[in-house]
């Protein structure tokens, strides 16, 4: 996240001045590079250089957003979107999957790896080896997609010279209040995804349901299922019917009382646990993304076509602050729930999903006006 922070915006007005496939092949073979020198780290710096070197050359996510939008006429930049951030998701939700089913597989499948080998000798190589090779097959096809920096009239005829100016994007309340709701939807989505984890794996005498990893693995597998069907089939329709702000207001707005449910859901068990929590899971986790890509729409709207990958690379500084503080603050109020489970008020995980629907609840106050504002085009 470090390393993100200190280079998205640098990533973004690289890709509006010299384009967007550069900076798209480069964060692709970065990602093949240092994913790959991670899982063969062998002491512990090795492994916090290795992230930050990923996190400072990957700035994929900054220039992806403006190529979607480019790509697709204006009545369907709801669909572009919504696969930008349905891939976003699918990737939170699938990669911890990933790494419960691959990691320590001389642990885990032992007729299959031995100790001996070089996945017994770096425990945590496999996984990272598979979203290596994955990462190699995208960085070979985006070889063959075409640019689209020039593929429309620059508005208002500004020079690749004049298209960075901090000042008039840092001035423009359209984006930068977009840009605000968005790292509040993002916080809440990085402290979700790592609070859903622990919970599940909890025992039940804390309050959690027991599960293995491989359990969490499972339910976090059909939620990106889940997750990919409603993003393609139904939320660019619903974009289109209601707008990006309302979305991103209904969504925050009832993902509350499927919060409140959860700790009432670890009182049960059998098939009803079962339905009960991917049904709740898949909700949460539609909800919260139909949210966020709202959000990137208005932020992509609110400024021209050269001046978007650098507010683009803004709003990914932004959120990566944001999400700094997601894990670690969801580990320690995790842990500190475990410590009131017989506490008067909001007892042992209660207390964990109610901090979640405040943060939810921020964010949808904050969509209404005179905060959030669109910009007129």
């Amino acid at each position: 996240m470090l390393g993100r922070t200190l280079t998205s915006v640098i990533w973004g007005v690289v890709a509006d001045r010299y384009g967007r496939k550069p900076v798209i092949l480069i964060g692709t073979a970065s990602v093949v590079i240092f994913n790959t020198l991670f899982g063969l780290s062998v002491n512990f710096w090795m492994a916090i250089i290795t992230r930050f070197c990923l996190g400072s050359f990957n700035g994929l996510f900054v220039p992806i957003k403006a190529y979607a939008m480019e790509t697709f006429r204006d009545e369907y930049h709801g669909l572009a979107l919504s696969a930008v951030s349905t891939a976003w998701g699918i990737g939170l939700i699938i990669g911890p999957a990933m790494g419960g089913f691959l990691a320590q597989p001389a642990k885990q499948y032992p007729n299959l790896f031995s100790e001996e080998s070089i996945f017994g000798k770096y425990p945590y190589f496999l996984p990272c080896l598979v979203m290596s090779f994955f990462a190699l097959l995208v960085f070979i096809i985006s070889l063959c997609i075409p640019e689209t920096l020039h593929n429309h009239k620059i508005d208002n005829d500004v020079s690749n010279d004049e298209s960075f100016d901090a000042g008039s994007l840092l001035k423009s309340w359209p984006l930068i209040s977009s840009i605000f709701v968005y790292c509040i939807f993002a916080l809440h989505d990085m402290a979700y995804t790592e609070i859903f984890s622990l919970w599940a794996n909890s025992p039940r005498k804390y309050g959690g349901l027991s599960y293995s990893t491989n359990d969490v693995g499972t339910v976090l597998a059909i939620s990106g299922l889940g997750l990919f069907c409603f993003q393609v089939f139904v939320y660019p329709l619903a974009e289109r019917l209601l707008g990006p702000v309302l979305v991103s207001r209904f969504a925050g707005a009832l993902m509350i009382p499927i919060q409140m449910s959860y700790p009432f859901i670890a009182n049960l068990s059998g098939l009803s646990l079962s339905l009960l929590l991917n049904s709740a899971s898949i909700l949460v986790n539609v909800l919260s993304v139909s949210a966020i890509t709202g959000l990137l729409i208005l932020q992509n709207k609110a400024v021209d076509q050269s001046q978007r990958g650098a507010a683009n690379g803004i709003a990914m500084t932004a959120m990566s602050l944001f999400k700094t503080v997601g894990p670690a603050g969801a580990g320690i109020l995790f842990s500190w729930s475990e410590r009131r489970l017989h506490a008067a008020f909001l007892p042992g995980s209660h207390l964990v999903f109610f901090v979640l629907n405040v943060i939810v609840v921020v964010g949808v106050a904050l969509t209404f006006k005179p905060f959030l504002t669109t910009a007129r085009r």
